[in-house]
C-alpha cells in the first residue's frame, strides 16, 4: 500500500515446502528440502532465505501454467474473505431493525470480526511457519464459511455477534499468509501485479458480498443471504486447495518458538519504514469502512429514504476498486510507489469532500472516487511490505494487517458516535483528518520501484 521503501527482493533458494506440496516436479537440478530448526532465530532464518544458490528459483513469473493458478487461487482467496468480513456492512440498518440496537451497536458485527481478525492474524502468521502456508489458508476459509452459515442460523443478537467475532478470529488464516505466499513465491519484478490481482480479489468480494446480501436480502431475509454466501465460500475453499502452486521458498519451522516469533515482530517494528506503511493501512482503512458504515444509514434516512436494494446498489463502486487496483500494481512497479500512493490518497480525499454537496448522485460519486483511491493506496503499500521486511515476510505482512483491520474496528465503531453526536458533517470531517495524515506519512516515503 505505499511504496518499495528497502531494496528489491533478492533471488530465493530453492526450498520446497514439505507439508504443501514436496512433490510436486522440479525443474532446478539444485532443488532440495529444508526444514528450519525450531531453534533459530529471526536473524538466522532471515540469512537463511537470502542465501545464494546456483540454479535457485527466483519466483514465479507470467507465461507459466503455475503463475496463472497461483493468481486464480490467490484471487478466490481475496473475494471469499472480503465477501464474508464485508458481507454484513449492508445489513446494518436491518440489524438495527431487527434486534432493536443503535447504529453504532449494529456496527459490531463488523467492528468484532475485523478486531478479532487483527489480532489472530498476527499468531496465524507465526503458526503457518510451522503447519505451512497452504494448509493454514484453506482451513481458515473453511472454518469461516461454517460460522457464517452458523450466524445466518442464530435467532439472537448476541449469539449472532458470538459467531461473527469467531469468523474474524479463523480468517486470521488468510490475509497475512496470502500476502507472505505472495512475497515468496512471485517473482520480485511482478510482485506488485500480483498483489494487485490479490487485491482486485478483495474488491469483488467485498463488492459481491455486500451487493448480493442486499439484494438476497431484499427479496429473502438477511438469513438466507448470509446463508448462501456461506455455501458460495465453501466451493471457493475448495477450488483454492486444487489450484494453489506448492511452496518453494517458504522453510518449514517446526514446533512453535515464541523467541523467535518475538524477535521477528520486534525487528519489524523497529523498521520505521514498515511502521509508516503499518500507520497509513490503519489511517486509510478507517476512513474507506467509517465513510461506507454511515452512509448506509445517511441514504437510509431522510431526505434520501433509499431501499435496501438501493443502498447495495451503491457497493458496485467496488468494481472501481478492481480495476484501479490490478492496474495501480503494474503502475507502481514500473513508475514508482509514493507517486501512486499520494495519488490513492488525493482520490481518497477528494471522494469524502465530495460527499458535502449534499443531491444523492453527489455522494455515491464521492464514494466511487474514495473507493477508487483506497484501492490504489491500498495495492500499492500492501505490495511494499516484503520487500521492505527482507526476511520473516509473514511476520511482517500479519502487523501490517494487525494496523489495517484495527483501524476498520477502531475507528468504524467510534464512527458511530460521531454519526450520532454530529451527523455527517463530523464523519466527513473526521475522514478528512485521517486521510490528510496518511497524506503526510506517504510524502516520507522513498519512491523506488520494482528490480526489472
Amino acid at each position: 500500500m505505499c511504496g518499495y521503501l528497502g531494496s528489491a527482493v533478492p533471488a530465493f533458494p530453492h526450498w520446497t515446502n514439505s507439508p504443501d506440496a514436496t512433490k510436486l516436479p522440479v525443474k532446478t537440478p539444485s532443488a532440495r528440502i529444508m526444514t528450519a530448526p525450531a531453534g533459530n532465530t529471526a536473524s538466522q532464518q532471515s540469512s537463511s532465505t537470502h542465501m545464494p544458490q546456483a540454479g535457485g528459483f527466483e519466483g514465479l513469473s507470467p507465461g507459466n501454467a503455475e503463475y496463472r493458478q497461483a493468481g486464480l487461487a490467490l484471487f478466490l482467496v481475496g473475494f471469499s474473505s472480503f465477501a464474508l468480513i464485508y458481507c454484513v456492512q449492508p445489513l446494518l440498518p436491518a440489524f438495527a431493525a431487527s434486534f432493536n440496537v443503535s447504529p453504532a451497536s449494529s456496527s459490531l458485527a463488523l467492528s468484532l470480526t475485523t478486531g478479532l481478525l487483527a489480532i489472530s492474524i498476527v499468531l496465524a502468521g507465526a503458526f503457518s511457519q510451522a503447519l505451512g502456508r497452504r494448509g493454514m489458508i484453506f482451513g481458515s476459509m473453511l472454518m469461516a464459511a461454517v460460522l457464517n452459515i452458523i450466524a445466518s442460523l442464530l435467532p439472537s443478537w448476541h449469539g449472532l455477534l458470538a459467531a461473527r467475532a469467531l469468523e474474524g478470529l479463523v480468517l486470521g488464516g488468510v490475509p497475512a499468509i496470502s500476502m507472505a505466499w505472495l512475497a515468496e513465491e512471485i517473482h520480485p519484478s511482478h510482485l506488485g501485479r500480483s498483489m494487485g490481482l490479490y487485491v482486485a480479489g478483495t474488491a469483488f468480494g467485498g463488492m459481491a458480498g455486500r451487493v448480493g446480501m442486499g439484494l438476497v436480502a431484499e427479496i429473502t431475509s438477511w438469513r438466507i443471504a448470509m446463508f448462501l454466501l456461506g455455501i458460495m465460500c465453501l466451493a471457493c475453499a475448495i477450488a483454492f486447495w486444487k489450484l494453489l502452486p506448492p511452496s518453494r521458498n517458504f522453510i518449514l519451522r517446526p514446533g512453535f518458538s515464541l523467541e523467535f516469533h518475538l524477535r521477528a515482530w520486534k525487528q519489524h517494528l523497529r523498521n520505521r519504514g514498515l511502521l509508516r506503511i503499518y500507520a497509513i493501512g490503519f489511517l486509510i482503512m478507517s476512513v474507506f469502512v467509517a465513510l461506507f458504515n454511515y452512509a448506509t444509514f445517511l441514504l437510509s434516512g431522510a431526505p434520501y429514504h433509499f431501499s435496501q436494494t438501493v443502498i447495495s446498489l451503491i457497493f458496485l463502486v467496488y468494481g472501481f476498486g478492481v480495476v484501479s487496483s490490478s492496474v495501480a500494481g503494474t503502475l507502481a512497479d514500473r513508475y514508482g510507489r509514493r507517486r501512486l500512493l499520494m495519488a490513492g490518497l488525493a482520490l481518497m480525499l477528494g471522494g469524502v469532500l465530495l460527499t458535502l454537496l449534499g443531491p444523492w448522485p453527489a455522494i455515491v460519486g464521492g464514494i466511487a472516487v474514495l473507493t477508487t483511491g483506497f484501492f490504489i493506496a491500498h495495492a500499492v503499500a500492501s505490495s511494499a511490505v516484503g520487500p521492505q521486511a527482507g526476511g520473516n515476510k509473514g511476520h511482517a505482512a500479519s502487523l501490517y494487517l494487525l494496523f489495517y483491520y484495527l483501524g476498520s474496528s477502531i475507528i468504524g465503531s467510534a464512527g458511530g458516535w460521531v454519526w450520532e453526536h454530529g451527523g455527517w458533517v463530523a464523519v466527513v470531517a473526521m475522514t478528512a483528518a485521517l486521510t490528510m495524515l496518511g497524506m503526510l506519512l506517504a510524502l516520507k516515503t522513498r519512491d523506488t520501484r520494482a528490480p526489472a
